[in-house]
């Protein structure tokens, strides 16, 4: 591991990043908190339930209704949690707040969607978290961010690797803390053209072995870029598209033990698993690290 992620001129802005790898070598971070019974995904609740479960930073997903709000929540699962078939991204406000969540029971659970602004006001302490499916809302998240200065320091916000995201933070006078989502070793060059992106890590995707960001080589020389490494972890469902870490995914580590997966992606020397499973991870890794 480095002793610091991130390029120099930026080391204030990423200082808590830094801290907690200092403090803990391997980090877990949790897919929309902890969320199970009445506690809902992406709600303040379920990220302060995985951080009691061991967790270093969680996701955060975001989208934006028709006028400008951004709401914690991953589009596409309207009717899992909210009980309509209708996009949120088609949706005022005021729709939003008037649809109550459904609990894991898929009853009404007396909660609703969260706005984004709900979490900056709550977490002011350096928490960690990642930003994910705010690339629609780019210049709205920056807006909404300068309100709350402390949290440059706390977000790692996330987008896929096009041309014109890298150029919205290339040129966004707030150095925020950015990982791109990439598939391959040339798509992480890409980033790295940009030099006034504040990168401090890559997500990496991956369906086979064969990938080139799969080999020992490639994950040490993102290193020696100054890059911590992100593999994802969780296991979305049973179709292949749904495993997005060729085979290491969580369900190995809970039916075949945690050295299945998990501690075989450390000893490649992966800085970062996101994980359904924090308390678990969290177990193993005081064991492995």
């Amino acid at each position: 591991m480095k002793d610091m992620f991130g390029k120099e001129k930026y080391k204030d802005i990423n200082k808590n990043l830094n801290r907690r790898f200092e403090e803990k070598k391997v980090l877990i971070a949790v897919h929309r908190g902890v969320w199970c019974g009445n506690i809902i995904e992406n709600t303040v609740e379920a990220y302060d339930a995985c951080r009691v479960m061991g967790a270093d930073l969680f996701e955060c997903d975001l989208s934006e209704t028709t006028d400008g709000v951004l709401y914690m929540f991953h589009d596409g699962g309207e009717w899992r949690v909210l009980g309509k078939d209708q996009s949120i991204l088609t949706m005022s406000s005021a729709e939003v707040d008037s649809l109550m969540c459904r609990n894991g029971l898929g009853e009404p659970s007396g909660r609703y969607l969260q706005r984004y602004e709900q979490l900056l006001k709550h977490y002011k302490n350096g928490e960690l978290f990642n930003v994910d499916r705010s690339w629609p809302s780019l210049a709205k998240l920056d807006e909404i961010m300068q309100k709350y200065p402390h949290a440059i320091s706390q977000a790692v916000i996330k987008t896929p690797v096009k041309e014109e995201y890298l150029e919205f933070f290339q040129n966004c006078p707030n150095k925020y803390m950015y990982m791109p989502i990439a598939y391959s070793m040339e798509e992480v060059r890409k980033v790295l053209s940009y030099p006034d992106i504040n990168v401090v890590g890559v997500e990496a995707i991956l369906f086979s072995e064969e990938t080139d960001l799969f080999q020992n080589e490639n994950i040490q020389w993102i290193h020696e870029q100054g890059l911590y490494y992100w593999a994802n972890v969780i296991t979305l469902g049973n179709k292949p598209e749904h495993r997005l870490y060729t085979g290491y995914e969580d369900d190995v580590a809970l039916e075949k033990g945690p050295e299945a997966s998990w501690g075989k992606l450390i000893d490649k020397g992966i800085d970062i698993l996101q994980t359904d499973w924090p308390y678990q991870l969290y177990q193993f890794r005081k064991e492995k690290v």
